[in-house]
């Protein structure tokens, strides 16, 4: 039976409650604190709550609570404060200090029973529940320290390094196509498609976790065949018709051969993100000859990726509290996002259009 402990220097309080619990539970009694915490020390794995008038001569309850929370017993027993008054003050108090519940006088068998069962039953959903987080924590620390072995062998084998020179020779051809195009335009229309290439290469880490959660092997042919995000551009661009201009250039260069594109612009995921992604194989001219190579680029416009790096930050940060509110305001951010830059599109347009015409006037004055 599991173990209540009973602490009330009033001998009839302790009677009474002796009776109304002992056919559930194991009772033991103390008539004071200081009894309390000794009874406590001696019994703190067994004991499954404690009841506790506050006034007690010697150690009072208050007393006997912060000597619980410094041993660390509070955070596995309830504790129900055995009392006559009623008093908002003294109960909000002890409910900052980390009490469970409250038993008023006179004492009610039913409503005892009741809370005492509910006490015990939620601090064992409780512990279970940090009994079970403790131990996921702990697996993932060792699946943690596995990823890292398996990532410093990785990045220590030759085979892998001569993979990610690949995939960073990919990654060059790619942004120097792109700054062609870029180039081009700053000539013939005297604007540039878009404002920046960020680049980025999968760690060792990022790799061998994410062949181990698809169920791949980690060999350096499965990488090549199975992973299609190792080298990664994102490409930021001024307005949404120039993310489509600039992929359909691109993707035109009879070198380069389109594999997979998802429009997350015209059609954004349920969060608000959007992008146009690109999965590409892109040829890179070795010692040995020709060989193409994955790379997904992302083109997004720059309120797009501002959004998305504030929405990294939410998926990836711990403890952020008030997160359903955060998504939603991040949902609206990006509904508003997409009017703004149609809106500065049409802008665009309109002096286009506007100095199209004058310079149309100059040449033909009559």
């Amino acid at each position: 039976m599991e173990k209540v402990l009973i602490v009330d220097d009033a001998e009839l309080n302790r009677e009474l409650l002796c009776d109304i619990l002992k056919g559930d539970y194991a009772v033991e009694t103390a008539s004071d604190g200081e009894e309390a915490l000794g009874k406590l020390k001696k019994y703190e794995k067994e004991t499954a709550a404690i009841l506790l008038d506050l006034r007690m001569p010697k150690i009072d309850g208050f007393t006997v609570i912060a000597k619980m929370r410094q041993n660390g017993w509070l955070k596995h027993i309830p504790v129900l404060i055995i009392s006559s008054e009623h008093a908002v003050e003294i109960e909000a108090h002890c409910f900052e200090l980390g009490v469970s519940d409250f038993i008023h006088k006179p004492f009610e068998s039913s409503i005892v029973k009741k809370r005492v069962k509910n006490a015990i039953e939620l601090f064992a959903c409780k512990n279970q529940l940090e009994q079970t987080v403790e131990e996921q924590a702990l697996t993932l620390k060792k699946q943690y320290q596995i990823i890292q072995i398996q990532a410093e062998k990785l990045r220590e084998a030759k085979p892998f390094n001569l993979l990610m020179m690949e995939y960073r020779s990919a990654i060059s051809e790619v942004e120097t196509k792109l700054k062609v195009l870029n180039e081009e335009f700053s000539q013939e229309y005297n604007r540039n498609p878009f404002e920046s290439i960020k680049s980025r290469l999968k760690s060792p880490q990022s790799i061998y976790e994410k062949l181990e959660r698809k169920g791949f092997p980690v060999t350096v042919e499965s990488i090549r065949e199975n992973l299609a995000d190792v080298a990664g551009l994102r490409v930021i661009c001024s307005f949404p018709d120039d993310i489509y201009r600039l992929a359909e250039l691109f993707c035109q260069q009879d070198d380069i051969v389109l594999i997979r594109r998802k429009d997350y612009i015209h059609n954004p995921k349920p969060n608000g993100y959007r992008s146009l992604h690109l999965i590409l194989d892109v040829p890179i001219f070795l010692s040995g000859g020709k060989k193409y190579m994955k790379v997904e680029v992302q083109f997004r416009t720059i309120a797009m990726d501002f959004w998305a790096s504030l929405e990294h930050k939410l998926k990836y940060k711990k403890d952020v509290k008030d997160t359903d509110e955060i998504v939603e305001q991040l949902k609206s951010c990006a509904d508003s996002i997409e009017r703004l830059d149609y809106q500065m599109q049409e802008i665009r347009n309109k002096i286009d259009r506007s100095s199209f015409l004058s310079c149309l006037r100059q040449e033909d004055p009559a």
